[in-house]
């Protein structure tokens, strides 16, 4: 996980940078598992965790769906933002791994691809029954599942929406990482379910005019864009860049 990431807020007027520095934070010993950032960039993810999600009220996201413009960038940006907001708080965060056609959100957490999300929607059963723990901690994940006939189209139904509604009573946060939204439809219907979803661009290949393109597709579809991250960004990099998608 060697790559950088700027968070954007809408604001357009506070950066978060993510990196990897020379050494690495050590669990707690509360039984929470061991990050696999640096100690600079940690301090930015925690930034990042406490802007979008601890906020001392209750309008703080408790579902959101991460998504690309374009290539597969969400998953490592979900995932350790996943991981920060597990070690920040005691309540339990969820890790969705909803990217059926290149799943890699379970591959970084290390467990299996199923039973997981696909499962969860066509079969009846407790939600937790398809989600894995991690280290013994607060964190959890859901792999992406079988991928039959029947799962397919399957964020469309109501299934899925009764689904995400027993994700909310079940975890504190939900994290879902979802397919770029250039591939399919699926980012939009994930979040019309969630409370909102962040944006990731990258830095060297996404034009501006696409992203704009793409946050405005969101809008229009009634989806709460939180912000935008910036993805495999070299530093140092223009302040400026993408503030105003």
């Amino acid at each position: 996980m060697s790559r950088n990431f700027e968070l954007l807020q809408r604001a357009g007027k506070e950066d978060l940078l993510f990196g990897r520095g020379a050494s690495d934070v050590p669990s707690n010993g509360n039984g929470r598992h061991e990050l696999d950032l640096g100690s600079q960039a940690y301090e930015e993810a925690v930034k990042l965790v406490q802007r979008v999600f601890l906020f001392p009220n209750s309008h703080a996201p408790q579902g959101v769906v991460f998504s690309s413009v374009e290539g597969s960038g969400s998953s490592e940006i979900c995932f350790r933002v996943g991981q920060v907001l597990a070690s920040q708080n005691a309540r339990s965060v969820c890790l969705v791994d909803a990217n059926l056609s290149m799943p890699s959100l379970h591959q970084l957490a290390g467990v299996g691809k199923s039973p997981g999300l696909t499962d969860a929607i066509v079969t009846p059963g407790p939600v937790k029954d398809f989600a894995t723990r991690i280290a013994g901690g607060n964190l959890w994940v859901v792999p992406p599942g079988s991928f039959t006939s029947e799962a397919q189209g399957s964020f469309a139904s109501d299934r899925w929406r009764l689904r995400m509604a027993e994700f909310r009573e079940e975890f504190s946060y939900i994290l879902i990482d979802a397919p770029p939204i250039s591939s399919c439809g699926d980012a939009v219907l994930l979040g019309q379910v969630a409370d909102g979803l962040i944006l990731v661009v990258e830095a060297n290949s996404t034009r501006r005019e696409t992203a704009r393109m793409a946050k405005e597709a969101f809008e229009g579809a009634g989806v709460k864009l939180l912000g935008a991250v910036l993805n495999n960004r070299a530093i140092p990099n223009p302040q400026a860049l993408y503030q105003k998608l």
